[in-house]
């Protein structure tokens, strides 16, 4: 048994035959960080010639060493072999001069419903896997530790089909996916010289919420790495085609107005059709108001298309993700982020990719989470990753470097 290093051709081959890894364990992603100037090694571990585990590991300098991770892997063949994984890399950051090693598995520790209730037991043994070993562990956290989650919403595609897809989401979510529907939004995969469009909205939608935005460079790199499996999607609207769309719906409404008014001639003491009058005539009132609001959009905005949303998707064969997104508060009323997550699912279903991951939310289920209460529109539920074990091959001296840099205050 040994651990070596594949070619990236090699190690694909491998993740694409396992049923749950993660796209920052893939050869784009491998690309993508050498683009950034990081060392990239994907490190296997081989049995009789197999592979049993892998993982892409990841080196940058450091004062006094090499900063060694490995994000959401290793990539798992055998269970029966990872804690050998892990002695592998620890002796191979060692001998490799990391001042410290780090690693965020990306086994689920525990499963919940889409309300935060558990469904499954802990799995405390992936803990002691690594403590064992001499890991230290950050802790089972809330929040976004470090920018990253450690808690998902998920949602399993294995079993739906294009017909049924709607039918499988929340009681909320069905209704809020036909109206947004209704609303004629387009929804336009971006070229590359494209990406500053996606750019403008997740850059005023990180001031809004006081985050750091990725930078346009960053976004033409992945763009670069991840080729056809990343989709940087806009979400947009024609305000003189939403208004064609209101006359022609106020106009199917009036015709069946007219209808109930023919029934209730000759029956006016029909209460359902009395309520059936009274809920198309105030549909129409709406459809007043929003015609209003359109004739001013389209003063203010013209005939252009303009755009409300932006999303990133990646597409492995395990997983779709939903990774970046922006939109623009003004037309919060169109929910294009709900068109351009049904948009996205609608796309996995024709590629057969069984797993839908929505990342992160805060894992507080008190109600407080709004990123949490859009995704539970789409009926999911959520697992629980672990975090961060961290390795010190040389503890005194990360410890006496720490010092300096603190005193240094770098």
């Amino acid at each position: 048994m040994t651990l070596k290093q594949l070619s990236l051709g090699d190690y694909q081959d491998f993740i694409e035959q396992q049923s749950d890894y993660s796209f920052l364990q893939s050869k784009e992603m491998a690309i993508l960080l050498e683009k950034k100037k990081m060392t990239v090694r994907p490190m296997g571990l081989i049995k009789n010639g197999q592979v049993k585990v892998a993982g892409l590991l990841y080196s940058i300098p450091m004062t006094g060493g090499l900063h060694m991770e490995i994000n959401s892997g290793p990539v798992i063949a055998d269970e029966a072999f990872v804690t050998e994984f892990y002695k592998e890399i620890q002796r191979f950051a060692k001998d490799n001069g990391a001042l410290q090693l780090i690693l965020k598995p990306y086994q689920t520790y525990q499963t919940f419903d889409s309300q935060g209730k558990a469904s499954s037991p802990e799995r405390k043994e992936l803990i002691d896997q690594l403590t064992n070993l001499g890991f230290q562990f950050d802790g089972l956290q809330t929040g976004y530790p470090g920018g990253e989650p450690d808690w998902h919403y998920v949602k399993d595609l294995s079993d739906l089909q294009q017909e049924n897809l709607i039918a499988s989401f929340s009681k909320k979510g069905k209704p809020l996916v036909k109206k947004t529907n209704s609303f004629g939004i387009k929804i336009e995969r971006l070229k590359r010289n494209q990406l500053d469009r996606f750019s403008k909205i997740t850059a005023a939608t990180s001031d809004r919420r006081e985050y750091q935005d990725k930078p346009l460079a960053y976004y033409e790199d992945f763009f670069d790495s991840f080729g056809e499996k990343a989709d940087f999607l806009i979400a947009s609207i024609n305000f003189q085609v939403y208004h064609d769309n209101l006359l022609a719906g106020k106009a199917k409404l009036k015709e069946k107005l007219a209808g109930i008014q023919a029934d209730l001639d000759n029956n006016p003491n029909s209460r359902k059709k009395q309520n059936e009058y009274r809920e198309i005539s105030s549909q129409i009132e709406t459809f007043h108001v929003r015609l209003t609001e359109a004739m001013e959009w389209m003063m203010q905005y013209g005939k252009e298309d303009i755009d409300l949303a932006a999303s990133l998707f990646i597409y492995t064969p395990a997983e779709m993700v939903y990774l970046f997104s922006g939109s623009l508060p003004e037309f919060n009323k169109f929910y294009a982020p709900v068109a351009l997550q049904e948009y996205a699912m609608r796309k996995a279903l024709d590629l057969k990719i069984p797993f839908y991951n929505f990342l992160g939310v805060q894992g507080i289920f008190d109600g407080s989470d709004g990123v949490l209460r859009f995704k539970q529109n789409f009926n999911g539920y959520i697992v629980r990753k672990m975090g961060n074990f961290r390795y010190y091959p040389k503890p005194l001296k990360f410890k006496v470097l720490q010092g300096i840099k603190k005193i240094l205050g770098r």
